[in-house]
């Protein structure tokens, strides 16, 4: 039986994965976040393509602003938070305003932490139009922007009304990104669910072909969204368990910091899962082979497989320290015990490592 539509449920809200998903926007809206104004935020990619669609579907009696700001992760600043929120209130947006975040992972952190700062916190919901915002970042409301020092250093918890993933939208998402998107896929089935693992590799293969965003089956989506949502719903602010989503990520925002962002997010975390595992391997926490088979996962999804050879490696040690996850001046790690299964649920789910030993490893 082909799967054509899905609701996966959060404690506070749901996630509607679906093609053609975006025609129910009004409705629901209307019912979780009903609203005098709304404000679209989106980027220069997605702007032009979806904007108006999503406009369309609005009540009339809703006034309706459409702020975009320029594509891509060196735009997830403070300055275009302020310029955003400035824009807000140069056009009369109060209180009474719903955001709808509309675009990838970078729209929907930053939209997300304007709803969460403007006017002491406003309802939004996320529209996520890319793989990666689909399957990971529109879940589990954490927003934030960049900063010089590293990744998502400023933001704040802000759980959405609402998350609606339109899978048409894939059709037309470039390659690489579908790539990126998959990486997070991998980490979810190394973190929970080792079949769901192994059926991430096997659709992994198709991405060259070329009705791949269109044919990417709807329940590898929902799965996705569904490991994620169970781990938010059991630890909100990443005060345990929710640190399991970090595998791959410390090593991987350190590669992807230093590469200026001219590395794409799920390329950084396919660079990451690589070493953190081959981590868990060295220090005896992982079973032998899950770093090969995390390797080939990487690799099957035509993600980067080692870091770039420009970025030093005491540049990325020094970076894993700024990290949002380090602790008394350590780099913390949630690391695998194997695939489908994380280590460490006696000891808060995170590890300190050794520099000396992450070194070894990067080199």
């Amino acid at each position: 039986m082909v799967i054509t539509s899905r609701e996966v449920a959060l404690p506070t809200y749901a996630v509607t994965i679906a093609p053609g998903a975006l025609e129910t926007i009004g409705e629901l809206v209307a019912r979780n976040a009903p609203a005098h104004r709304v404000a679209i935020i989106t980027d220069s990619n997605v702007g032009p393509v979806y904007a108006d669609r999503v406009r369309a579907q609005l009540s009339r009696d809703t006034r309706v602003s459409v702020l975009t700001i320029p594509a891509g992760e060196a735009h997830k600043t403070r300055e275009t938070w302020a310029s955003l929120t400035d824009e807000l209130l140069a056009s009369g947006h109060g209180r009474d305003t719903t955001i709808i975040a509309l675009g990838g992972g970078v729209v929907g952190d930053l939209a997300g932490f304007v709803a969460a700062t403007f006017m002491r916190g406003v309802p939004y919901v996320q529209v996520p139009t890319s793989l990666l915002a689909m399957i990971d970042a529109s879940v589990g409301g954490k927003t934030g922007v960049d900063t010089p020092a590293g990744k998502n250093l400023v933001g704040a918890f802000h759980q959405p009304v609402a998350v609606v993933a339109d899978t048409s939208t894939l059709e037309t998402l470039p390659v690489e990104h579908l790539r990126a998107g998959m990486a997070e896929a991998i980490k979810h089935g190394v973190i929970a669910d080792a079949a769901y693992f192994e059926s991430v590799v096997a659709a992994a293969s198709h991405l060259d072909e070329p009705r791949a965003g269109r044919e990417l089956p709807i329940d590898l989506v929902a799965r996705s969204v569904e490991i994620k949502a169970d781990v938010v719903s059991r630890d909100e602010r990443e005060g345990g368990v929710r640190k399991t989503l970090n595998f791959g990520h410390t090593i991987g925002h350190a590669v992807e910091l230093l590469s200026d962002f001219t590395l794409l997010h799920g390329f950084a975390v396919g660079i990451g899962m690589i070493y953190e595992s081959t981590l868990a391997e060295r220090m005896g926490i992982a079973a032998a082979g899950t770093a090969a088979r995390v390797h080939e996962a990487v690799l099957a999804a035509g993600l980067p497989v080692v870091r770039p050879h420009r970025i030093a490696i005491d540049d990325v040690v020094r970076a894993t320290h700024g990290d949002k996850k380090a602790r008394a001046g350590q780099a913390e790690y949630a690391l695998p015990a194997r695939i489908g299964e994380m280590a460490a649920s006696d000891r808060g789910w995170s590890l300190p490592v050794r520099d000396a030993l992450v070194r070894e490893v990067l080199a």
